[in-house]
């Protein structure tokens, strides 16, 4: 059968409206907080355009330009680049810490999270690992496949429980179990590491008291309206305020009811400004991308690029949904960014070179609408 030779023009489309969905909502934060902040109102919209966008389109572009073969053979060197920066993080002069956490690295003229390039890093040598790994009767051979998937898992669990960044330990981590059971490993397995993850996740959180007390919280264990609870709770409101078609993208609003709203809390903003219709129009792209990309993956004969696209799609979606989910109070607040929309350059960077390398394995896929 023919291959396409060309991009997948509908992921680039989902992508494109994400990307112009939540500046059209983030323009006025943006410029009410700049204001607020550094006297002027474009400062945090040129950082966002310029050390998100421009540079994720370059970083995109390279993706999508670089041979897939050539990214496989030098997985491992993306991965250990990544996991010396997250290393840094820790280092005196370099090291940029907020909200009891240790996350950022500072380059003077911008910071730099390294668990958003991990997130990709991981996702690329996990493919090409596993690829490599079950090809045969190797993939019934767990000293094989099962020691070296929970050894490199394992060096992540380390370094983003010293940076106390839970929830993008289970991003990663949902990521990889489902490129592990997708790369063909006996269900047995599987079962086993959702199991001795599911261990791993309860003791970080009964662990660490804040984490408890979010969950308790969630639960609805105990009331903290003015504490933990507060977050949620202004945005629950933001989000009923908005009613179906939402109060219009020109209607003030008040940025210090939401903790956040620029990063992790943007959803509800989203919610009041465009009501359960944009709301539900956003899930739906998150929902379409992730269908594209298991389309890709199934039409095309590279079990490497076959596992990197479903682990991509796995990533982006899976922590769009835990974003929305804490909005909503179906799940525990975390810190992860809402996918392309969010403020902050280095995820969006990372993200838009995660979708050059989408749009570089449809190059490969069979012909399909």
């Amino acid at each position: 059968m023919k291959k396409a030779n060309y991009p997948d023009y509908l992921i680039i489309i989902i992508v494109f409206v994400l990307a112009v969905l939540g500046l059209l909502v983030s323009a006025r934060i943006f410029a009410d907080v700049s204001q607020q902040r550094f006297g002027q109102a474009t400062y945090y919209l040129f950082h966002q355009l310029i050390y998100g966008f421009l540079l994720g389109g370059i970083l995109g572009f390279v993706a999508y330009k670089t041979p897939l073969s050539f990214i496989k053979k030098w997985s491992w060197v993306f991965v250990l680049i990544s996991l010396v920066l997250m290393a840094l993080v820790f280092a005196p002069g370099l090291k940029v810490s907020s909200g009891g956490a240790t996350r950022w690295i500072n380059f003077r003229r911008f910071t730099f999270q390294p668990s958003e390039l991990l997130k990709l890093a991981f996702i690329v040598y996990l493919s090409a690992l596993m690829a490599s790994k079950t090809s045969g009767k190797d993939k019934k051979d767990w000293k094989l496949t099962l020691i070296p998937f929970l050894a490199v898992l394992g060096c992540v669990v380390l370094l983003l429980r010293f940076q106390s960044d839970l929830s993008t330990l289970g991003v990663i981590a949902v990521a990889a179990v489902i490129i592990y059971f997708f790369s063909g490993t006996p269900l047995w397995q599987n079962i086993l590491i959702v199991l001795a993850g599911g261990v791993v996740f309860i003791f970080f959180i009964i662990s660490s008291s804040y984490r408890l007390k979010r969950v308790s919280v969630l639960l609805g264990l105990i009331k903290d309206p003015l504490g933990i609870g507060y977050q949620v709770k202004q945005a629950l409101i933001a989000i009923g305020s908005g009613g179906i078609l939402g109060v219009g993208l020109d209607e003030p609003f008040q940025t210090g009811f939401i903790p956040h709203l620029m990063s992790d809390s943007i959803f509800a903003e989203i919610g009041r400004d465009l009501g359960l219709i944009g709301g539900i129009i956003l899930i739906f792209l998150y929902l379409l991308l992730f269908w594209r990309g298991v389309r890709i993956s199934k039409n095309v004969d590279d079990k490497f690029s076959q596992l990197l696209v479903i682990g991509i799609v796995s990533w982006i979606c899976f922590q769009a949904f835990v974003n929305i989910g804490a909005m909503i109070e179906i799940f525990p607040l975390t810190g992860i960014p809402l996918p392309f929309i969010s403020y902050g350059g280095s995820h969006i960077a990372v993200e838009l070179a995660a979708v050059g390398l989408l749009l570089n394995v449809s190059k490969f896929r069979r012909k399909m609408v």
